[in-house]
Order: structure tokens, then C-alpha cells, then sequence
């Protein structure tokens, strides 16, 4: 796009409409605990930058601080998915799920349409994250549904975020090995061990 030096650069402009309206619109939906801006691991900010297509896992006792840190991670990944050296591929998609939650509407005893619609949404998302997924009571049904989530993400090379109190091969008798499996390639070396104090006990975890 040309412009007179002196004029404004209209596609800098439209980005910045574009990112602030969308960092707003998740702000939003962003539990309120969970709003302030927070530091985090290095790790994590390298995450970010990459674009490598990878997942990540955040991991650590309970009260680390690992939820608020997944919270403030999709927010950069939003702010990074509008920067100036990404090609525009249209508005980007988050979807953020309590495990339990998650798994509760992947019941097989709900209405179908919704539980199939809400698959689809969650594989073809730019971005999913699952919180506290070793926390869930599952059965073979969910565990399935649950599969076809993750299988078609990992296919595609679709990001994740999970948090969990275990490591990725740990997850197997919530997930099922196949699910635990793929989530471990996905994330490959995006695992981060957060250590610290029970924050609880004064702030957001």
C-alpha cells in the first residue's frame, strides 16, 4: 500500500483498530481475577514469538500461578497474531475452557447438534485453552470426543495452551493415550515447570 510520506499509514492504522478492538473484546471475557497484566517465564514470551505452529503446556503445583499465566498468554498471542509482520488471515479465534466444564458439554447425554458444533469450533480454532485439564472426571465417551479435538488440532498444527498440575504423559488415564500422546509432540519442548508459592494466598493462580 503507498501513502504520502506525510500522511497517515492507513494499514498501520487499520491493524491498530483491528488489535485494539480485539484485545478489548477478550478483556472482556477474561475473568476478572484474571484481568491484570502479569509477567511471565521466558519461556513463555519465546512461545509466543515463534509461531511455530507448537502448543503449550504449563505445568506446576497448585497456586503457581499457572491459570493466570495462560490467561495472560493468550492475550499476547492476540496482540502478537495482529502484528505488523504477520500477513492478515482475518480476525483470530480464542476459546478457553474450564476441563470440567469442557468435559460436561462433551456429555453424550446433551443435544448432539450442540455437542458437534462445539467440536467443530474447537478444531478449527486459532487457538484453545484448556485449564486444569488432569482435574476432570472423564469416562470413554468424553475421552473420545476429546480425541477428535485434539486429533484434528494436531493435524493442522492448530495451538493449544494447557495447564495442569502433571506433565503431558501423565495425562493418560484423564485423556486417554492417544490424546496424551499427541498433546506431548504438539507441545514438544513448550513444556514449562512453574515453581513458586501458593499465590492464593495473596493474589490471582
Amino acid at each position: 500500500m503507498q501513502h504520502d510520506s506525510d500522511g497517515p499509514d492507513l494499514r498501520k492504522e487499520w491493524l491498530h483498530q483491528r488489535t485494539y478492538g480485539a484485545l478489548t473484546r477478550f478483556h472482556d471475557t477474561t475473568p476478572m481475577i484474571y484481568r491484570k497484566a502479569i509477567d511471565v517465564p521466558t519461556e513463555v514470551t519465546e512461545w509466543v514469538a515463534g509461531w511455530g505452529g507448537s502448543s503449550l503446556f504449563l505445568t506446576g503445583a497448585i497456586g503457581v500461578g499457572k491459570t493466570h499465566t495462560a490467561w495472560e498468554t493468550c492475550r499476547r498471542w492476540l496482540k502478537a497474531f495482529y502484528g505488523p509482520d504477520r500477513a492478515w488471515n482475518g480476525a483470530a479465534n480464542i476459546y478457553t475452557y474450564r476441563s470440567t466444564a469442557l468435559f460436561d458439554a462433551l456429555r453424550p447425554d446433551g443435544p448432539d447438534d450442540v455437542r458437534r458444533t462445539l467440536i467443530k469450533t474447537l478444531q478449527d480454532a486459532d487457538l484453545v485453552f484448556v485449564d486444569d485439564l488432569a482435574a476432570a472426571k472423564v469416562t470413554e465417551w468424553t475421552q473420545e470426543r476429546l480425541f477428535e479435538i485434539f486429533d484434528e488440532r494436531y493435524i493442522n498444527r492448530r495451538p493449544v495452551i494447557v495447564t495442569s498440575d502433571v506433565l503431558p504423559p501423565e495425562l493418560g488415564p484423564v485423556t486417554g493415550p492417544r490424546v496424551a500422546s499427541r498433546l506431548g509432540e504438539m507441545c514438544g519442548s513448550s513444556v514449562v515447570l512453574m515453581e513458586g508459592d501458593d499465590r492464593r494466598r495473596g493474589e490471582a493462580a
